[in-house]
């Protein structure tokens, strides 16, 4: 099996983190109820190039806090180089609802018709012992810095998003959200 299969194999699926949200409750902590769904849609892009190296993936974030909900949904194109896999961030097709976003909605799509985020820098992962751990920083303007780590494991993803206007934290937990893969029968 190829290193991006195995990476696409280990960020794809149905996540919570529902044992970590208990916990924080449990201590009073205040903490998002998350649920992450990471779906490959290569099978929704028409005209992929030939002998295309890369596996477009549809995330679905949905994060509840003090009783709202919030949904973040996100395209990424998946793709392995001499240093690692990277992830690259895509605008949401035109068209498509950018607040209702999932692989369930999303309608088929042109290749000629995406368009690779501007603000997002790619993030880079290396694997170890077959847990991949990386990501990257982004300067959403003058002012915003986007800071994104995350850790791909067999039952788990961890992730640390973090968003600083003027050098200020706005945005983030001192703690990764630890998703849990969660198996259906």
């Amino acid at each position: 099996m190829s290193k991006l299969t195995d990476f696409i194999k280990l960020m794809t699926g149905h996540f919570d983190n529902k044992e970590q949200f208990d916990k924080m409750q449990a201590e009073g902590k205040t903490y998002p109820y998350a649920k992450h769904i990471n779906t490959a849609c290569n099978d929704k892009i028409k005209n992929l190039p030939e002998n295309f190296n890369g596996t477009f993936v549809v995330e679905e974030s949905y994060y509840e806090t003090d009783g709202k909900s919030h949904a973040s949904p996100h395209l990424f194109l998946i793709s392995e180089n001499n240093e690692g896999i990277v992830l690259s961030s895509y605008d949401i097709p035109n068209g498509e609802d950018k607040n209702t976003f999932s692989y369930d909605s999303m309608k088929a799509v042109d290749y000629s018709e995406l368009n690779e985020s501007k603000k997002f820098t790619p993030a880079l992962y290396r694997e170890k012992d077959g847990v991949w751990e990386g990501g990257s920083t982004s300067q959403f303007s003058p002012v915003m810095i986007f800071k994104l780590w995350e850790r791909f494991s067999e039952d788990s993803l961890e992730v640390s998003e973090i968003i600083e206007v003027n050098g200020r934290r706005t945005f983030g937990y001192d703690d990764p959200i630890v998703y849990k893969r969660k198996i259906f029968v």
